[in-house]
């Protein structure tokens, strides 16, 4: 079963919080979701308070285009990799003046998929002002938006606990 809709404004809104009380600026670099969780975060009134607003880079070329990510790096690791997001939010970072980024890649399905790669597996990056950077790669069970809305809630929860 998929997060809720309410269980993903309800993250959004703690994200919104966190990021108001500390004063920061959130911009997001979105594959696989779409944009789903710029959407979840522009639901809560007074997001542009704390968040800038996302890029949404679907292929690969616009990957590099928009932000800055080394076609070495997408041939050596593929787009659903930690590096690829880490350089994903380098370059979210860079184009604004946002003090923190988020930017998620993945297959959602239902093709796509590899023995490598397979439907479910997600990478999440993070970014602060100060040169810390997370990711994590995950393995979603579920449909395609299934896989997405579990995408879009662990970016919040890791956001969150990177925040709290």
């Amino acid at each position: 079963m998929r997060p809720e809709e309410s269980e993903l404004i309800a993250l959004a809104a703690q994200t919104g919080a966190l990021l108001e009380s500390g004063g920061r600026m959130l911009v997001t670099a979105e594959s696989c979701t779409g944009g789903w969780v710029g959407k979840v975060l522009t639901d809560i009134p007074g997001s542009s308070a704390w968040y800038i607003g996302g890029l949404i880079t679907y292929s690969n070329a616009m990957k590099q285009v928009l932000l800055g990510v080394l076609a070495d790096t997408l041939n050596t690791h593929g787009a659903v990799s930690e590096p690829v997001v880490r350089e994903m939010a380098h370059g979210a970072m860079e184009c604004s003046e946002a003090n923190i980024a988020l930017a998620i890649s993945g297959v959602a399905g239902p093709g796509g998929g590899t023995a490598e790669k397979p439907v479910g597996l997600v990478c999440i990056g993070w970014l602060l002002d100060d040169g810390t950077a997370l990711q994590t790669t995950c393995r979603f069970p579920g449909d395609r938006e299934e896989v997405r809305a579990r995408a879009v809630a662990a970016a919040l929860r890791g956001l969150i606990e990177l925040l709290s």
